[in-house]
């Protein structure tokens, strides 16, 4: 639940504490972190205000509480989940060989939708938590992997209440196979899940470059009403009233991408792992079809939650922030590493406005009045 529903972090820690394995990590401040291992080692909520502070991330009270499995997609929620791409495309690990792409035969992997991590270390500000996971590709090649996710409190951002953490997430391959772009490659994805508002605008700076940036081929085009950018940033409304994902390919992104709710007076910033020469590398392409070129992907993702079909019920609401690694080419025996880090900093415009033109290039007044009025036009995406 998110700050402006009344939760407080103590509320939404003692709901997971009923009904799941619930780990606090904290510090010598109130900055507070808490994730589930049997949630596929989730983070789950934080707060920059300890026990009585507002908690942010977002969490589906219901599903957890019901105890159940439900078809597609379990969808908890959480400040920081683990996934693996690509979702679509003749390389997809959520659709099996042979089955039409769409929402009817789309499955989330059991492993990273329902299976439990393992907690391996436990200190007052980081976890360690492993799983071993097999997948089937579209293609029909098989993974054999093994996944490490260290879960670590992060020094607080700026000089006004804030909390954020880090999640280092390292996958070996286990197999005894190289795994080939021929055959399909997997990526390390990460998903941060957050609170929808009417006035939320998700922010992702723009690197420079030639031609459209914006990838939102995804699930239809959306409008110059809820998406606009200029030479600097791309600003997509994040209300969850209306489902619809976006993206930006390696040679576009930065390291840094976030949201602003003013009426929560809440910035959310992410950084994650973006190499130097990520234009020149191959991110898996994860469009529901088959695809001309499976390693032209996304390397940031953003997603605002609404329904899938007229009349049917939103998964949430909620909206996402999303980073990738590049394809991973991997050895028998050989790792890679993504990591992706979540701030949250509460305050005034005035007091987080700085802090926001440093990490995400705008400030807050320019996110604000991004999507208002009549509508900025914006390239169309190829």
């Amino acid at each position: 639940m998110d700050a402006g529903s009344g939760a407080t972090f103590g509320d939404d820690v003692g709901f997971l504490r009923r009904h799941t394995e619930t780990v606090v990590l904290g510090g010598e401040g109130a900055a507070r972190v808490a994730l589930c291992p049997a949630l596929q080692g989730r983070v789950a909520v934080m707060t920059p205000g300890g026990e009585s502070g507002p908690s942010f991330g977002w969490i589906n009270r219901q599903l957890i509480a019901s105890q159940r499995l439900v078809p597609h997609m379990n969808v908890y929620g959480g400040a920081d989940r683990f996934w693996l791409g690509p979702e679509g495309g003749q390389f997809s690990l959520f659709f099996p060989p042979g089955a039409p792409q769409d929402l009817a035969h789309w499955q989330t992997p059991a492993p990273i939708d329902a299976e439990p991590f393992t907690l391996v270390e436990e200190q007052r500000s980081r976890v360690l938590l492993r799983k071993t996971m097999r997948f089937t590709n579209a293609s029909g090649t098989v993974f054999d992997l093994r996944v490490e996710r260290e879960v670590r409190l992060c020094p607080p951002k700026a000089n006004v209440a804030s909390v954020g953490f880090e999640t280092r997430n390292r996958v070996t391959n286990t197999g005894a196979a190289a795994w080939h772009s021929e055959t399909g490659l997997v990526s390390i994805w990460i998903a941060g899940t957050f609170a929808p508002g009417a006035a939320t605008t998700i922010v992702l700076p723009l690197a420079p470059g030639d031609g459209p940036a914006v990838n939102d081929r995804y699930f239809g085009r959306i409008s110059a009403e809820r998406l606009v950018e200029n030479e600097r940033a791309v600003f997509f409304r994040a209300d969850g009233q209306r489902r619809g994902k976006i993206g930006l390919p390696p040679g576009r992104a930065r390291r840094t991408l976030g949201s602003y709710d003013p009426d929560a007076g809440a910035l959310t910033v992410v950084e994650y792992t973006l190499p130097q020469d990520a234009a020149a590398r191959p991110y898996v392409n994860s469009l529901w079809e088959h695809q001309s070129d499976p390693y032209a992907g996304d390397a940031v993702n953003a997603y605002n939650d609404g329904p899938a079909t007229p009349g049917a019920a939103p998964f949430g609401p909620f909206y996402e922030l999303e980073t990738s690694s590049p394809a991973l080419a991997l050895a028998p025996g050989e790792s890679a590493e993504h990591v992706h880090r979540t701030f949250v900093l509460v305050g005034t415009p005035a007091e987080v406005d700085g802090t926001c033109a440093s990490y995400l290039g705008v400030g807050v007044a320019e996110i604000s009045a991004a999507l208002r009025g009549p509508a900025a036009g914006r390239p169309t995406a190829t």
